[in-house]
C-alpha cells in the first residue's frame, strides 16, 4: 500500500490550487489523482480568454491559467498519476486507483481533498420528446471536438439552455463557420455571465430567447429541425407558440452536476441545493480529514474563485495533517442559512474557533433583482449588508464575515443571508 499525507482527487484547476498551497503550507508528502491524460482539467479546452483577472491580474486563456499552476506542482515537485482513475475511498481514507500501467493501487492518506469538478446534464435528464438522432451534444462535449479534437459537430446549430458554456460555443460555432441559429432558455432569465451574453449572443446578432424550451426534434438518422415553444410560469410548453427552425444539430447547456459519486461511496453529507458536499469554514465534509473544494462543491462561474476557495482548503487540509489545530470533542458550530431569495451558501457551518478574523461566503440569487440589497444577520441581528444594481443567479456573489462580529456576548448560533428589494 502506498502512503500519502494528502492525497488530492482532480487535476484541475482546484486540485492544483489546493496542492499547492497544502504543500506551501508544510506538507510535503502529497499525490494528485488525475483521470485524464494531463493536468488543468476542463480548462484544457477552454481557449477562450477572460480567466485570471483576479489572480494573476491580467486576462488569459484556459490553458494558459491552468500552465502557469502546472509549472508551479513540478517547480513544487508535487507527485502526481495521470490516466488513473479513483474508483473507491474507504472510511479509514483508503483511496482505490486503477490504471493501464499498474492495475489496481491502494494509497492510504491521512486527509484527502475532492476536487473531482462536476459534468453535464445530459440529454435524458430532460425528457424531450423526438427520436435520437445523431447530432445532439452537451456544450462541452462539442467545445472538446472543436478546440481539441479539431471537429465541426455541424453546420446549422441550435442551442438549449444559455449557461455560460452553452454561450461560449455560440460563440465558437459562429467563429469557425457554423449559423447558430437561435439559444433557448426555459427561465425568465440567463444562466451564464452577462458579459458572455453580450460578447457571445449580441455582438454576432444571435437571438436569445427567455421562457423557452425545446419541444421536438426531428429526424432519424440525424438532426433535421427542431422546434421550441414558449412556457409559462410554471414552465410548461404554451401551444400555438411553437417555432421550428431547421438544423443539423442541437446543443446542450442546461446545468452542471457536481461529481460527487466518490463523496457519496463514504457518505459525505450532501447539500440539496449544491449537489456537492456541506462544508464549515475550513472546507471540511461532514467526514474528519476529507475535504471538498472547485465545482465539485457547487459550480463556479469563475475559475479565480474555484482557486482561491481550493487554496483555503489545501491549507486547511495541511493543518489537519500537522494537527496544528486542537481537536475539541465538542466546538460550537454556526450554521448559515440560506434566506429569501438565497439559494445556497458556502459554507454551511462555521467553528468560531477555527474561523480566521474574517471569512468570505459565496452564495447565488434565485431571481434577478434591481437595486437590491443582502442583508447579513446574526441571530436575527443585522451585522452587514451590501448594495448593488444588478444581483443575477448566473453570477456567484460574496459577503465577507468578520469574527468580532460573531463572539459578542453568548455567541451566535445562526447567521441569515438575505435579499432584501425587489
Amino acid at each position: 500500500m502506498d502512503n500519502y499525507k494528502i492525497v488530492v482527487i482532480g487535476g484541475g484547476p482546484a486540485g492544483l490550487a489546493a496542492a499547492l498551497s497544502a504543500k506551501r503550507a508544510g506538507v510535503d508528502e502529497i499525490l494528485i489523482v488525475e483521470r485524464d491524460c494531463r493536468l488543468g482539467g476542463i480548462l484544457n479546452q477552454c481557449i477562450h480568454n477572460g480567466f485570471g483577472l483576479h489572480t494573476f491580474k491580467e486576462e488569459l486563456t484556459g490553458p494558459e491559467y491552468a500552465q502557469r499552476f502546472i509549472n508551479q506542482v513540478k517547480e513544487e515537485k508535487i507527485e502526481y498519476w495521470l490516466n488513473t482513475m479513483t474508483i473507491d475511498i474507504s472510511e479509514d481514507k483508503v483511496v482505490t486507483t486503477i490504471n493501464s500501467r499498474e492495475g489496481l493501487r491502494h494509497i492510504k492518506a491521512e486527509a484527502i481533498v475532492l476536487a473531482m469538478g462536476c459534468r453535464e446534464r445530459p440529454r435524458g435528464a430532460l425528457n424531450i420528446p423526438g427520436y435520437r438522432p445523431a447530432g445532439i451534444y452537451n456544450a462541452g462535449t462539442a467545445q472538446r471536438l472543436v478546440n481539441i479534437e479539431g471537429y465541426m459537430p455541424g453546420r446549422e446549430v441550435v442551442i438549449l439552455g444559455s449557461g455560460d458554456i452553452g454561450l461560449i460555443m455560440a460563440r465558437r460555432m459562429t467563429l469557425e463557420g457554423a449559423k447558430v441559429k437561435v439559444v433557448a432558455e426555459i427561465m425568465p432569465h440567463s444562466g451564464g455571465l452577462k458579459r458572455n451574453i453580450v460578447q457571445c449572443l449580441d455582438d454576432y446578432g444571435i437571438p436569445l430567447k427567455l421562457s423557452h424550451t425545446v419541444v421536438d426534434i426531428k429526424g432519424r438518422e440525424r438532426v433535421e429541425a427542431v422546434t421550441i415553444a414558449e412556457v409559462d410560469e410554471k414552465l410548461k410548453p404554451i401551444p400555438g407558440t411553437e417555432e421550428t427552425y431547421t438544423c443539423d444539430t442541437l446543443l446542450l447547456s442546461v446545468g452542471l452536476i457536481p461529481e460527487n459519486e466518490l463523496s457519496e461511496k463514504i457518505q459525505v453529507k450532501l447539500d440539496e441545493k449544491t449537489n456537492g458536499p456541506e462544508v464549515n469554514e475550513s472546507f471540511e465534509t461532514s467526514k474528519e480529514g476529507v475535504f471538498a473544494c472547485g465545482n465539485v462543491l457547487h459550480v463556479h462561474d469563475l475559475v479565480d474563485f474555484v482557486s482561491q476557495e481550493a487554496e483555503t482548503a489545501g491549507s486547511c487540509a495541511a493543518e489537519y495533517v500537522k494537527q496544528k489545530a486542537d481537536k475539541k470533542e465538542k466546538e460550537e458550530m454556526i450554521i448559515l442559512t440560506a434566506g429569501e431569495g438565497i439559494t445556497y451558501t458556502v459554507p454551511k457551518y462555521i467553528r468560531i474557533e477555527r474561523m480566521k478574523d474574517t471569512l468570505k461566503v459565496r452564495f447565488r440569487v434565485r431571481q434577478i433583482y434591481k437595486e437590491g440589497t443582502i442583508g447579513v444577520y446574526a441571530d436575527g441581528e443585522k451585522i452587514a449588508s451590501r448594495k448593488k444594481r444588478i444581483f443575477a443567479p448566473g453570477e456567484m456573489e460574496e459577503v465577507i464575515l468578520k469574527k468580532k462580529d460573531l463572539v459578542k456576548g453568548n455567541g451566535v448560533s445562526q447567521i441569515k443571508i438575505q435579499m432584501e428589494g425587489e
